[in-house]
């Protein structure tokens, strides 16, 4: 499973652990990947996606995941997000 955010495309970053004398060792800054369920109120559906904690506060302090995906960047979406998305925006121009 990949290490990056569904949402945000937020993926790991690296830098150096630096050690009491100063030595340098390189290393991995993970970031904070969870198992969500969000629903969709346009669509009446939950969909389980891969996310950030950062994403999440993001999603809610928007209004919900449709806002959300409503004013995301393509580019930083998953596939599976990117799906999410146009079946939004389809049902929102049926309506």
């Amino acid at each position: 499973m990949s290490r990056r955010c569904e949402l945000t495309g937020k993926g790991p970053m690296t830098g150096n652990n630096v050690s009491h004398a100063n030595n340098k060792t390189r290393r991995r800054f993970l970031p904070n990947l969870q198992d969500v369920s969000l629903q969709s109120e346009a669509l009446g559906r939950s969909f389980k996606l891969r996310v950030s904690s950062a994403a999440l506060r993001s999603v809610d302090h928007r209004g919900g995941l449709d806002a959300y995906l409503a004013r995301a960047k393509d580019e930083e979406l998953s596939a599976n997000a990117l799906k999410i998305k146009r079946a939004l925006s389809k049902g929102q121009t049926a309506a």
